[in-house]
């Protein structure tokens, strides 16, 4: 991985502070940070720092003075001699420092941190899509896997070994409603898919719950059947489940999205992976049955503070006391997922088999083979935010069972949902006189924006507004575009989604980035002679402005890069994106590059170079694609 900047001032601040707590003889104050940020104003330097300020107290000094001191320090530091040509204090106290892009420009920014030798990659395994299996994905589905797939791109990036789940309920409600309205109610019309007609299925069968509330009673005998296994209902159910994965799989790829492995609900129940769980909790005096009162037969999983709580029922999905086996013996989601992160981290001491599903796809199967698959350093689940209390739920299953570290290393990438705007949930048929901003969408009504109808209608939008279409397909930029759209906002946000605004082409858009590497491109394909590997650089006085702005901004890419990663955020990538791409059609704009002086045409050149590349690895990491032509 390239060099950050910001690693090289943290190393030198940090012999700076050890240098001037030496000389004072006091004591450096615990879990202090040295934060680096980049200044809003080129005036205020390149790169700058704080820490000045926060060791006042301790060192009993004004922040200018201490700043002062270790900016002396730092200017005989060799590493900050190798890159800064000037560091200045600005009031109150903060340290600027100001690259030398000359040094930057020939061969620094070509650095790579070193990396450890024969230490293994650390394992992570990314849970996401999850789908439940009894009607087409809609948009909301679609959120969860652009931010999944993007950041199992963006661990493998950073040199993880990373393992990409996607774990199928077949033994849910959904799933049993489904095939309950498959024999109770009627449906004579044509649907594109199966997973359509599964759609208007679900919305059917839970309006006739409503009208007929006795038939509810026909959804828990199909569970019953579809735990049970090698039933008639059963056999209906899986084979349901295996057509709405196929195609939620073949509309995933459409997106750029893939997986590793398939994990069958039903799987952890048949292969005695839930049987194991069960023994082992059993070892804990926070997992007990009830005896009395409304959870009479359950067992369940007890606070750690022996607060207990009864909640509301049996059926309460949210309750102090978490019920993992009902008083009928059915286990609830929490029980099985808990079972599942058990034997992600490789403590069941017990493994699921595997079959071939599709071209390098496996699926737990009960007639499969071994395979080493699992036992995770680090696990992930992307999950919306309404998922918080059963992930809270798993981990202190962990916990309880002694797995402190394990507990510390499940990870939940919380996120918002996706409601429709009030303009689309009224073209949908919604009632829309409350004029509230937004409208949650419902399976259980049939209301939603399903992906793949999305995607037609995109791919419409962009046929309708491409001049020219010699590069890539209008269904390519289409997905790629929407893929960009769900990834963009901050993962707590709501997105409201307004198809009008969904489908723009112009502004911060997925279209916007490809348009803008696609046009770096042309530009180095039309200098013809290659780029020179010595630059005939400029003095630093002599950028211009959009010059210095651009480069300023190449070189933030790998600090970027880390920055997701450790927040597990992809929309600072796209943030990334956008101001990158921006400045560079600024640059392309103000200072001609195929047109100018040769030694600007060369530098200019160069710069291009650089902001191609820089982009080429942005959109890889978020799962877009790169043409040479639009």
């Amino acid at each position: 991985m390239k060099m950050k900047i910001s690693d090289v001032i943290v190393g030198a601040v940090e012999s700076a502070l050890n240098e001037l707590f030496q000389a004072t003889g006091l004591q450096r104050p615990e879990g202090l940070k040295i934060g680096i940020e980049h200044p809003n104003y080129m005036t205020f330097g390149d790169y700058s720092t704080n820490i000045a300020m926060l060791l006042a107290k301790a060192l009993r000094k004004p922040p200018a003075a201490i700043a002062s001191d270790l900016k002396d320090i730092l200017e005989r530091d060799a590493s900050i001699q190798a890159l800064f040509y000037k560091i200045e204090v600005a009031p109150p106290g903060f340290i600027n420092l100001y690259v030398d892009w000359k040094k930057w420009a020939y061969g620094y920014e070509t650095r790579t941190t070193a990396q450890s030798s024969g230490q293994p990659r650390k394992k992570v395994l990314i849970e996401h899509t999850s789908i439940n299996p009894n009607k087409s994905a809609h948009i909301g589905h679609l959120r969860n896997s652009c931010i999944g797939d993007t950041l199992a791109r963006l661990l493998k990036r950073t040199g993880y070994q990373v393992e990409v789940h996607n774990y199928i309920d077949d033994l849910g409600n959904q799933l049993a409603d489904t095939v309950v309205g498959m024999l109770h109610t009627s449906t004579e019309q044509s649907f594109a898919r199966f997973g359509d007609f599964c759609w208007e299925t679900y919305a059917k069968v839970n309006k006739a719950y409503k009208e007929i509330p006795a038939l509810q009673n026909e959804r828990a005998a199909v569970l019953h059947e579809l735990e049970k296994g090698n039933t008639n209902i059963a056999w209906m159910g899986l084979l349901v489940a295996e057509r709405i994965v196929r195609e939620h799989l073949e509309e995933m790829k459409q997106f750029g999205i893939d997986y590793d492995v398939l994990v069958w609900e039903s799987s952890i129940v048949r292969e005695g992976l839930w049987s194991r769980a069960f023994d082992m909790l059993q070892t804990t005096a926070r997992f007990q049955q009830e005896t009395d009162g409304k959870l009479a037969g359950c067992w369940v999983l007890r606070q750690p503070n022996g607060e207990g709580d009864s909640g509301t029922g049996e059926g309460a999905d949210y309750q102090a006391d978490k019920v993992l086996v009902r008083s009928n013996g059915i286990l609830t989601y929490t029980a099985k997922d808990i079972a599942y992160h058990l034997w992600k981290f490789g403590l069941l001491g017990t493994d699921f088999r595997y079959k071939k599903f599709a071209d390098k796809l496996w699926s737990t199967h009960p007639e499969g083979t071994s395979r080493k698959i699992g036992h995770a350093d680090l696990v992930i689940n992307v999950i919306d935010y309404r998922q918080e209390y059963p992930q809270a739920m798993v981990k202190q299953a962990l916990q309880a069972l002694g797995f402190h570290e394990q507990a510390e290393q499940l990870r939940h990438v919380s996120y918002g949902v996706v409601s429709l705007s009030r303009e689309t949930a009224a073209g949908l048929g919604v009632d829309t006189t409350e004029e509230k901003h937004s409208y949650p969408m419902s399976g259980r009504q049939g209301i939603g924006i399903k992906a793949a109808d999305f995607l037609d209608r995109m791919e419409q939008v962009i046929e309708a507004k491409r001049s020219r279409k010699a590069g890539l397909s209008s269904r390519t930029i289409a997905a790629a575009a929407i893929r960009y759209y769900l990834l963009r906002f901050h993962l707590q946000t709501e997105v409201v989604f307004d198809l009008n605004q969904a489908t723009e082409v112009s502004g911060n858009t997925g279209v916007y980035m490809l348009y803008s590497y696609a046009r770096a491109c042309s530009i180095l394909d039309k200098a013809k002679a290659g780029l020179p590997e010595q630059i005939e650089m400029k003095g630093f006085d002599e950028l211009d402005p959009q010059e210095y702005s651009l480069m300023r901004y190449i070189a933030y890419w790998p600090e970027t890069l880390e920055a997701a990663k450790e927040e597990l955020a992809p929309n600072i990538l796209c943030s990334y994106v956008h101001e990158l791409a921006t400045l560079f059609n600024h640059f392309y704009a103000s200072c001609p590059i195929l047109k100018a002086e040769q030694h600007t045409m060369l530098f200019r050149l160069w710069l291009t170079q650089r902001f191609q590349e820089t982009l080429h690895d942005a959109l890889q990491v978020l799962g877009l694609p790169t043409p040479k032509r639009m």
